[in-house]
């Protein structure tokens, strides 16, 4: 295991706070957050003690998937201000002691970006195989059945070149052929612009989709032995396929290789993988020697998670993992916030009291880097957007069955009396739900029993506890609702995390291993007797006098 303490391995023991640009706040008021707004409130983030802010895109794009359907990979789109503005917003994170990391969306780009433009113009010019294109089937039929994540058929008909292009996204989300040189080369130049310009590094988007079979064989279809989809609605019938061949492709792993290099020549830098999968073995393969830093997966941002459940992901993350490092969501700008997730609480309705804390609190004891997702800090819950005031077209999709992903994406709410909340003079691109009045930050900044204090007081502790910079994590063996676990070496100081993942109160006995709670608010302490008396949802995290092997 490489040594935490190692100047380059700085991400080992840091937090990553995610900002979704289009709804953190609005500079100019039109609507629409914006690279100044992020400026204007990063106070606010440093302030949370996290040490990384990760831009969700923010480059020129159509806004068919808000940002994620790239049409140039070097500018900034005007909705979000210049290139000046974020050479701003750097230098202000500079100053705060923040590094910033953006989105690199390597599988796929707009189909208004030049490089598709000119490739679908015929089968002969420079670009022509920059893109994944196939042949109809004798029938005229796509050439196989692989399916979009979004709807329908992965494969899009072009009348000018007569042949289907791929896109395992929307139709305007053509994916790049990364199996030809030349595509990798202007990935790597891409990096390289904004290395340049001063981020310290990537969240690579959909890592899992950046090479495909070049067969073009058919998947298979899902059977009784094979692992649930991750990450996909019941309603989807991409779930009903097994991705084993549009999707996580060893030739991807020699490519990340090529990245790391380039990172490597910017020393202290980060990359961390998104992965789509159904096995942890994938995002492994990816965080190996020689390739990426860290990566996440879905495995935690599911609709349920029961404390032998979260033991799973966790325990089977770390056996595939090896030496390689994970990364920890439960929520972000793809699914439904955790507090309404978990909880099983309807979107619009609030969550019950302490599961906002029980969240955070596992979030950062969790072995491995935590990554926030704006909000969470808040206690936020899931916003109900009414059907003619939604956006994304993944849920206009398969509505009303998925819900989609506009709850999740609401505006943040800085003053809790002022209109829109406070995130902008004009009229927002998503409303503002009154339930978030709430859950203001100038609101929580005057409560020292609220969810931000916690949050500060949590990662505050979790800096100078070198028990949470390791992987180190003993799961006890404990029944249902009750999850507990270990941090740090059998031989040195062992911090438990015990958390009640139920609405009904729990009685919970240390077994005399001597439980001296850490003291944070809102936290359970031990009774006379040892015993920790766990309300609904409560959690206790504490120092054991000796470690469990010794016992």
């Amino acid at each position: 295991m490489a040594d935490p303490t190692r100047v380059d391995d700085w991400w080992r023991h840091a937090v990553l706070y995610q900002i979704y640009p289009r709804s953190f706040f609005d500079a100019n008021g039109d609507g629409v957050g914006d690279l100044a707004g992020i400026v204007r409130k990063l106070d606010h983030v440093a302030s949370l003690g996290v040490d990384v802010v990760w831009l969700s895109p923010f480059f020129p794009s159509p806004m068919r998937d808000f940002g994620y359907d790239i049409a140039d990979h070097c500018a900034v789109h005007p909705l979000f201000g210049t290139l000046a503005d974020f050479d701003a917003l750097i230098a202000r994170a500079q100053v705060l002691g923040l590094k910033v990391i953006v989105d690199l969306v390597p599988s796929h780009t707009s189909d208004q970006h030049p490089w598709f433009i000119e490739s679908r113009t015929g089968c002969n010019n420079p670009k022509a195989d920059w893109y994944v294109w196939a042949d109809p089937k004798p029938d005229g039929t796509p050439p196989n059945n692989w399916l979009s994540i979004f709807g329908g058929s992965a494969w899009q008909w072009d009348s000018g070149r007569r042949q289907y292009y791929l896109h395992n996204f929307l139709v305007a989300q053509p994916d790049l052929n990364v199996h030809n040189p030349a595509v990798v080369e202007a990935l790597l130049a891409i990096a390289r612009f904004w290395l340049d310009r001063g981020v310290a590094g990537f969240r690579i988007d959909a890592l899992n989709f950046l090479t495909h079979d070049p067969a073009l064989r058919d998947n298979p279809p899902r059977g009784p032995g094979d692992p649930p989809a991750s990450g996909i609605h019941p309603s989807n019938p991409y779930g009903m396929q097994v991705h084993r061949f549009d999707r996580s492709q060893p030739a991807t792993l020699p490519v990340l290789e090529r990245f790391r290099a380039v990172l490597e020549r910017y020393p202290g830098s980060l990359s961390v993988a998104e992965v789509a999968d159904d096995t942890p073995a994938t995002a492994a393969s990816y965080v190996a020697e020689g390739r990426l830093h860290m990566a996440y997966s879905f495995d935690l941002l599911g609709d349920q998670a029961t404390a032998g459940q979260i033991r799973h992901v966790v325990e089977t993350t770390r056996a595939h993992f090896g030496d390689g490092w994970p990364c920890w969501a439960l929520s972000n700008h793809d699914c439904v916030r955790v507090v309404s997730r978990w909880s099983g609480t309807p979107p619009g309705m609030t969550p019950p009291p302490g599961f906002a804390r029980l969240a955070m609190a596992l979030l950062l004891t969790l072995p491995g880097t935590p990554c926030l997702y704006q909000g969470e800090e808040l206690g936020l819950p899931e916003a109900d957007i009414p059907f003619e005031q939604r956006q994304d077209p993944y849920g206009l999709a398969f509505w009303p069955a998925f819900r989609g992903r506009d709850g999740c994406r609401t505006p943040m709410p800085w003053h809790s009396a002022v209109v829109n909340l406070g995130f902008s003079t004009g009229t927002p691109w998503l409303p503002v739900p009154p339930l978030h009045a709430a859950h203001a930050v100038d609101r929580q900044e005057q409560n020292r029993d609220s969810q931000l204090a916690f949050t500060r007081a949590l990662i505050a502790f979790r800096r100078t506890e070198p028990a949470l910079h390791s992987v180190a994590c003993r799961f006890r063996a404990e029944p249902e609702p009750v999850l507990a676990y270990e941090r740090g070496p059998v031989d040195g100081p062992v911090l438990l995390c015990v958390f009640n993942l139920s609405p009904e109160p729990q009685l919970w006995d240390s077994r005399g291993g001597g439980f001296v709670a850490i003291g944070l608010p809102g936290l359970v302490g031990p009774a006379a007797d040892g015993s920790l008396a766990l309300p609904g949802y409560g959690v206790a995290i504490g120092w054991l006098h000796q470690p469990a092997e010794a016992r």
